[in-house]
């Protein structure tokens, strides 16, 4: 519940970043968060029926605040009361390391052959893997990397969006649109780098019946585990000289749950995995939340080094990009 809590609040921080500035809120969706906050309160020692104190929620159609909510009004106020919707409501269980067995990672093994040929054979592995399939949604497709075979440059993200399962490409929604344009900056086109994830697929949330799922969670360790093959298949195919992780997830599934306490404190920093050179930074979504100068320095700071360890022409237009005025 914790990661769907921290999901939705991400998507309303993007939701208003891109100036978004209301969400309608089903009445079951509602009635549900009303139950959490009263079994919460039962378990601090509270009465199960006792008025839970908030400011009231619109009901189903209206617009709700995608701005933080306003302090809770001191003297305690029954929640009001909802009409039942004609539509039924039908909440799939998160997918948690806990609650799914999953079985043991893939072994991949590729054929002997050119760049392509290991890659297309790869393809063929992930988009008929039964795990992989099974967790995605109809209509949707499994996700494998895109970009130049031949790069020297891997960026690593964690996992597909509500575009990339569309497309069946990573990196193409707006994250994905501002990493284009960051590695535009360096001099590249998409086209010279090679980008991938390591999920194959959308980690879902509980999504209403016949509904689209709104919002994204971070995959679990189980999850993660169990494609990590996939991404290693295609770092030894691509042989990058150089690796970006974009984002605390990716750098977890990299490198394992534990392995730091904030992203911050091992952000810029060179690691190694797979005896390659990685680069630590943020995900470009970190900028669509902090659309500022010194947020954008940061991510660009960490390129800067890429770049110089790619050996890649670095000019004074491009060393100054972001610096505060």
């Amino acid at each position: 519940m914790r990661a769907a809590l921290n999901a939705l609040t991400d998507e309303l921080k993007r939701l208003k970043s891109s100036g978004v500035k209301s969400v309608v809120v089903s009445d079951e969706s509602l009635a549900t968060l009303r139950k959490i906050v009263q079994a919460r309160a039962v378990a601090a020692g509270g009465a199960k029926n006792a008025p839970i104190p908030a400011t009231p929620v619109p009901s189903r159609g209206a617009a709700a605040s995608a701005e933080a909510p306003a302090t809770p009004a001191k003297k305690a106020e029954p929640l009001p009361t909802f009409q039942p919707t004609a539509k039924p409501f039908t909440v799939k269980p998160l997918v948690s390391a806990e609650s799914e067995n999953f079985p043991p990672a893939p072994k991949v093994v590729l054929p002997a052959g050119d760049k392509q040929t290991r890659w297309n054979a790869l393809l063929q592995l992930v988009l008929n893997d039964p795990v992989c399939k099974a967790h995605v949604r109809p209509g949707k497709k499994v996700v494998l990397g895109v970009g130049s075979l031949d790069a020297k440059i891997f960026f690593c993200g964690e996992a597909p969006g509500a575009e990339e399962e569309e497309q069946g490409e990573p990196f193409v929604g707006p994250a994905g649109q501002l990493l284009t344009r960051m590695i535009q900056g360096m001099g590249l086109q998409r086209s010279d780098v090679y980008i991938g994830n390591i999920m194959n697929w959308r980690p879902q949330m509980p999504t209403p019946a016949g509904g689209v799922q709104i919002g994204n969670r971070p995959p679990t360790p189980a999850e993660m585990t169990y494609c990590l093959p996939y991404l290693k298949a295609q770092l030894e195919v691509v042989n990058p000289d150089i690796i970006v992780a974009l984002g605390a997830t990716a750098v977890t599934g990299l490198f394992g749950a534990g392995s730091f306490k904030t992203l911050g404190e091992i952000r810029s920093q060179w690691k190694l995995f797979a005896e390659k050179p990685v680069m630590v930074t943020y995900h470009p979504s970190y900028i669509l939340r902090n659309p500022t100068n010194r947020s954008k320095r940061a991510i660009w700071e960490d390129l800067l080094k890429v770049m110089e360890r790619a050996s890649l022409p670095t000019s004074e237009k491009q060393r100054n990009f972001f610096l505060e005025k």
